[in-house]
């Protein structure tokens, strides 16, 4: 910790004056809202800082990423047919109704008739089908692999043909943006046409992006009528903020921890923000020069010793400075989330398990079976100094249990083939249970017949989830959902194969002016960024 707040002052003064000087620029301070650094601006107009990797490199268009992965987000610019709720209900936002035949090949949609696009052109379900087609032709981020047709039947009316039943298909309509056909062209991405809570005026590629409020949002009231979004890195945010030209920055764990701001607070959200490491679960073998499995690993005995063999809280207490809570699946606080995943850090169990199953300590302190040695290397990719910081704990840790684990930073053009073999500390979280499915199937190209980011199969684990994207009930989906993690025989569990070990959830911090109220923030999902916007029409300022 004492390097770290040696670092922030070398490092601080030289970003401060440089996001200044751009700021000063891009924005100006002749509309009022800032009187020079003291904090005096309007009560309808908000500076927030999204990292670096929050802009939109293709647009802030639908059909190119906008609102999937990283940049979800509720409907600021576009509208979507649904959103979540606070618990991860769906209900509708353009949709007045929607629902599924009994064969799951087709959705229909209705929508509200009193919707206009910013440019004053109403939205019709004609809207709702060319959006959808375009995704699915040209998205490269979100998956609409399994949509064959949208058609509108009506001016109100949509019905979505599917090539395979998909029962998470409503969360992709909770994601996707709604796009105007009239309006829609090459530079649509640069400059968007929506009928959202807000209006991208300006867009410095870079820079920053400036939204103002659409003054015919169907939604009620849109409070703050002005969102300036400054991005920066965590560095540059804090600059900012030290400098009072932010409402909101967000941080890192250890600046929130070693820096207070006069005039500002931190607030913590809680997210399914994962962090976790795959343990490849099958003997090794190779593939187009791709190595699949792991000796070690392979014993699930060794798998679940690491499960329980890792104190999380310590961890998080270590790495996050407290920021953050214990992970035991990939859907932890979802309404997908099967308890039974819940696991107690206990070392004497671990060690007990790693002796019953032959893996001796050798004069060295590591163990042994049959002249293997337990030991594997744990890869995290560079730059992220979180993930580095858990690979090493992670390592500590084991090392008690008598398992030698060897850092290494691997870029991604590596690494997805690296964890194959050898452990990674991954990142995931998303408001759909699409991601079990990502996670466990059998990946339908995998020649080996193995998942897509890790070598696991479980023929059991595969037809539940089957059985769930084939459901037409959200609730019955659910159960499902629930069952592929474990059923009482078999799973993804610590009593089951446990392929992933799932450590923490990654409390998403911010430094937010006093007198800000950023309202009550659901729970994010994976990435620093857009998600904090989605109550943003709603906030206030004394």
């Amino acid at each position: 910790m004492c390097e770290m707040k040696k670092r922030i002052k070398r490092v601080v003064p030289v970003l401060m004056l440089l996001f200044i000087m751009v700021f000063t620029v891009s924005c100006g301070s002749g509309d009022g809202e800032r009187a020079g650094t003291d904090g005096t601006k309007s009560a309808d107009s908000v500076i927030v800082t999204m990292p670096t990797t929050s802009e939109p490199e293709a647009g802030f268009d639908p059909s190119l990423g906008w609102g999937a992965g990283e940049h979800v987000h509720e409907p600021l610019i576009q509208s979507t047919l649904l959103v979540t709720d606070d618990e991860m209900n769906l209900t509708g936002d353009l949709a007045t109704d929607y629902g599924v035949s009994d064969d799951g090949l087709t959705w229909t949609v209705t929508i509200r008739d009193d919707v206009k696009f910013t440019d004053g052109e109403p939205l019709t379900a004609g809207d709702v089908a060319f959006t959808y087609n375009l995704c699915r032709d040209s998205s490269s981020v979100a998956d609409f692999s399994m949509l064959k047709e949208a058609v509108a039947t009506g001016e109100y009316t949509v019905e979505f043909h599917m090539i395979r039943p998909y029962s998470p298909w409503p969360y992709t309509m909770a994601v996707t943006g709604i796009v105007p056909e009239h309006a829609y062209g090459e530079d649509y991405g640069e400059n968007p046409i929506g009928s959202g809570r807000y209006i991208m005026k300006q867009w410095d590629r870079g820079q920053q992006v400036i939204f103002e409020a659409n003054p015919d949002y169907y939604g009620g009231e849109v409070k703050i009528k002005k969102v300036t979004v400054p991005f920066a890195d965590e560095d540059a945010a804090l600059a900012a903020a030290k400098a009072g030209q932010v409402d909101v920055a967000h941080t890192a764990p250890a600046y929130a921890d070693s820096v207070t701001i006069d005039g500002y607070g931190i607030v913590s959200v809680e997210s399914i923000d994962n962090r976790g490491i795959n343990l490849p679960a099958a003997e090794p073998s190779e593939e187009d020069g791709v190595v699949y499995g792991n000796e070690f690993l392979s014993d699930v005995n060794v798998r679940r010793a690491i499960n329980i063999g890792i104190d999380r809280e310590k961890l998080i207490d270590e790495t996050l400075g407290g920021h953050g809570s214990p992970a035991y699946s990939l859907c932890d606080k979802m309404p997908w989330y099967n308890d039974a995943s819940e696991v107690s850090f206990d070392a004497e169990k671990a060690k007990e398990l790693l002796e019953a199953a032959g893996w001796k300590k050798g004069g060295d302190g590591i163990r042994e079976k049959d002249g293997v040695r337990a030991e594997f290397t744990l890869l995290f990719t560079p730059g992220d100094s979180v993930r580095q910081a858990i690979a090493e704990n992670v390592a500590s840790q084991l090392k008690d249990l008598g398992i030698e684990v060897t850092t290494e930073s691997a870029g991604w053009d590596t690494a997805y083939d690296r964890a194959q073999s050898t452990p990674l500390v991954w990142g995931w979280g998303a408001h759909s249970p699409m991601e079990l499915y990502n996670m466990y199937h059998t990946d339908e190209n995998s020649d080996l017949g193995y998942a897509r980011y890790s070598p696991y199969a479980n023929e059991t684990v595969d037809g539940y989830m089957d059985m769930a994207m084939a459901a037409t009930d959200t609730d019955e989906a659910a159960e499902l959902w629930k069952k592929a993690q474990w059923d009482g025989e078999t799973g993804v569990t610590q009593d089951g194969d446990v392929p992933w070990v799932w450590l923490c959830n990654v409390d998403h911090l911010y430094y937010v002016r006093d007198g800000v109220d950023i309202g009550e923030q659901k729970i994010h999902p994976h990435g620093h960024g857009w998600s904090l916007l989605n109550n943003v029409d709603k906030w206030s300022i004394e």
